[in-house]
């Protein structure tokens, strides 16, 4: 894990007016809710919860998150599998197609580490050349009796990786059950981009033509006489579909933990939890202009991917409107439409709070998570966390 330096670790205990800018600053309290709130949903539906470990990067939180009550944690990349595992996180799917033998050789030899601790290791395919390619990392990596649990990724509406459903998913099962060191463990059907989709009932209705897709492919697995152990996919924004289903024995929520700007776009389904924003972007205004403010959180700060970060908690003849200022700054001007027709703008040095567009990659910029138990105003630093997978890309 990485290491955390010493002015940092001095905040510890501290007043959140302590906390230089920029920071990444975790709501440690909204934190908990969220948590509680997934955990009882995936309760109450009877389904495991994997949250996306892209979110946080860290494997501190991933500890949390299974003292909650996760099964698991999703990854995207082996570099971010690692992390984990180096901080002792011993349930990991990586939730993605690895091709490359020498990504491969990483594969299997964490499979072996994690299976020697009594942990699991699963991954995603969507070839058969992906299959024969993991069968062979793993005999390279002598890996004894350990093996790998592996699921066929279906296409299920996202248009990226994913076999066909159906038959061929079918092709790929078989094809798996062949290699000794490889165990068929189930379908992963995941569309990413219903997550996004702003009313309820358009992405309810994504998550019926994805579930046509996955009946569809149930159904030639039930004339192949070949056993689905688990349906896995969904996320926060979807996740109610897939959880009421009766198909998924798995979701993989993982934004509903910090919640961003861009989620917060979306038109709230009735059906599933409230969830809080958590994370946040300390900033305090650094130059003052006579129609502008400027702050020293750039978009080094924060991801603009999804949009622009907004600002949080102002009254309404306080609203800012946030425009990207460079790297380094970003520039605050009224915004009449919310109701700031007086032209208010802060002081100089005043602190303001920022609500990321999109939570993975602005974690990604930042070394270190400062959770405040208490409030952003009134709180104190209760830990730090280190971003073990920042930068893991591979």
């Amino acid at each position: 894990m990485k290491h955390i330096p010493e002015h940092l670790q001095t905040l510890v205990g501290q007043a959140v007016k302590r906390i230089d800018t920029p920071a990444l600053v975790i709501d440690l309290d909204a934190m908990d809710r969220n948590m509680e709130r997934m955990a009882r949903f995936a309760r109450q539906h009877g389904v495991l919860w994997r949250p996306h470990a892209k979110l946080h990067k860290s494997a501190h939180i991933a500890h949390l998150l299974e003292q909650a009550g996760a099964c698991g944690h999703c990854v995207q990349k082996v570099s971010e599998a690692e992390a984990l595992a180096e901080g002792g996180v011993n349930n990991i799917f990586i939730s993605n197609e690895v091709i490359a033998p020498l990504k491969l050789a990483r594969v299997a030899a964490l499979a072996k580490a994690l299976s020697a601790q009594g942990g699991r290791l699963a991954i995603a395919v969507d070839c058969e050349e992906g299959v024969t390619r993991l069968a062979q990392a793993m005999q390279g990596a002598q890996a004894g009796n350990a093996a790998i649990d592996v699921l066929v990724e279906i296409d299920v509406g996202q248009n990226r990786c994913g076999v066909e459903p159906g038959e061929a998913a079918v092709v790929l099962a078989r094809a798996i059950q062949a290699q000794p060191t490889l165990l068929f463990a189930g379908l992963q059907a995941y569309h990413g981009g219903a997550q996004h989709l702003r009313t309820a009932q358009e992405r309810k209705a994504a998550i019926e033509q994805v579930l046509k897709l996955v009946n569809r492919t149930r159904h030639e697995f039930d004339r192949a006489g070949i056993e689905i152990p688990l349906i896995t996919g969904a996320g926060t924004g979807t996740m109610v579909n897939e959880a009421v289903s009766g198909v998924y024995g798995e979701i993989q929520p993982g934004s509903f933990l910090f919640m961003d700007a861009d989620y917060a776009a979306n038109q709230h389904d009735a059906a599933q939890p409230v969830f809080e924003h958590a994370l946040y972007v300390k900033t305090q205004v650094m130059s003052l202009s006579k129609d502008h403010a400027v702050c020293d959180a750039g978009h080094k700060s924060h991801a603009i991917d999804s949009g622009l970060p907004r600002l949080h908690a102002l009254a309404p003849e306080h609203a800012l409107r946030f425009a990207n200022g460079g790297d380094e700054h970003g520039v605050l001007h009224p915004d009449a439409e919310a109701g700031n027709t007086s032209g208010w703008l802060p002081a100089l040095g005043d602190t303001l709070w920022l609500i990321p567009g999109h939570c993975d990659p602005t974690v990604n910029l930042h070394d270190h998570l400062i959770g405040v138990r208490g409030g952003r105003l009134k709180g104190v630093v209760e830990r730090i966390f280190t971003v073990d997978g920042r930068g893991a890309l591979t």
